[in-house]
């Protein structure tokens, strides 16, 4: 059986983060949630939870959030991480189909998939997650199902051998470039279905679309022409779109 700890980056998200960790529980003991910094209630609504509470001092952003919850995880000896985010976007009820998948795949990144569910994304939204699809998936060299979800599970074996950027201006980099890099090491992505939540209630989104898209952009391209354009990577991924 695996052995895994839920890490769930915080960033004011007092509204929900209590359901959320404690839905979490109920799938895991080992529950980290990384505050970042938040200025509203964010804390004081953990308050009581046995939870695992990082608290960063000011806001480093969501990749430093999610490589100290990582860190934590591991230093507990556990097989897997998984990644959800603290909005109320992601299900916690559908970890175990996480799980399940990992158990038969250990040493793979399985990423909860909700462009199935085209009708309950807002149309930009599934357009951009596409576009974002086809390079991230040309510049890992392997195909990719939905490349900006952020509920994952991460084997153990990538956490403790990779060495990214996490600074501020990483923030929303860092999940679509540790594909990349998981792909150079032949380390494929397989994907299981969730629901795509997009609710009129949530707040809105951290992802800053100019400036974060510009920032995984640049980060792409870099590792598309250190690779001499890979290829490989993109016959394997047109291949895939026509099977």
């Amino acid at each position: 059986m695996i052995k895994y700890a839920v890490v769930i980056p915080a960033y004011n998200e007092a509204a929900t983060i209590r359901v959320v960790a404690e839905r979490a529980l109920e799938q895991c003991e080992q529950v980290i949630v990384v505050d970042d910094g938040s200025v509203d209630e964010t804390v004081a609504e953990l308050q009581s939870l046995p939870i695992t509470l990082i608290q960063n001092k000011q806001n480093m952003g969501k990749a430093a959030s999610l490589w100290s919850g990582m860190q934590e995880a591991l230093a507990n000896n556990v097989d897997g991480v998984i990644t959800l985010d603290g909005d109320c976007q992601h299900r916690p009820e559908d970890i175990p189909k996480l799980i399940q998948l990992a158990a038969d795949n250990p040493e793979m990144i399985i990423i909860g998939s909700r462009l199935h569910d085209k009708e309950s994304i807002p149309v930009s939204r599934y357009r951009a997650n596409r576009f974002a699809n086809f390079w991230i998936a040309w510049a890992s060299g392997f195909p990719i199902e939905d490349s900006q979800s952020g509920f994952r599970y991460y084997p153990a074996s990538l956490l403790k051998t990779i060495n990214l950027d996490t600074s501020r201006d990483k923030s929303f980099v860092f999940e679509s470039e540790i594909l990349i890099e998981a792909g150079a090491r032949g380390i494929r992505t397989k994907a299981v279905q969730i629901p795509a939540i997009y609710s009129k209630a949530m707040r809105p989104s951290h992802f800053q679309s100019v400036k974060d898209i510009m920032r995984i952009t640049k980060m792409v391209a870099g590792r598309l022409f250190r690779k001499g354009m890979n290829l490989p990577g993109f016959y394997r991924v047109i291949i895939s779109k026509e099977q």
